[in-house]
């Protein structure tokens, strides 16, 4: 790697404020904004509405979509596609 080009890659709490949940990792973000970990030390924060713990994929709330049924209406509606284009 070139020296000097690349951003600093630190220490950064990344917390989803909807499900309460905040974990610490190494990333390039930064932030003005600062936190109190629990081990006592301070790092920046970033704020994301959405994480692994409150989004519905990984939570178990997501809905399972009826593509088939979404396919035949579609084919009812407006008829099956010519087979020359």
């Amino acid at each position: 790697m070139k020296p000097g080009i690349h951003p600093p890659y630190g220490p950064v709490v990344f917390r989803d404020r909807a499900a309460g949940y905040a974990f610490l990792t190494r990333s390039t973000a930064t932030s003005d904004k600062t936190v109190e970990w629990e081990d006592g030390n301070t790092y920046p924060v970033i704020d994301v509405e959405i994480s692994s713990a409150s989004h519905p994929f990984y939570t178990g709330t997501a809905r399972v979509l009826d593509t088939a049924g979404r396919v035949e209406r579609f084919e009812r509606r407006y008829g099956k596609r010519g087979g020359g284009r």
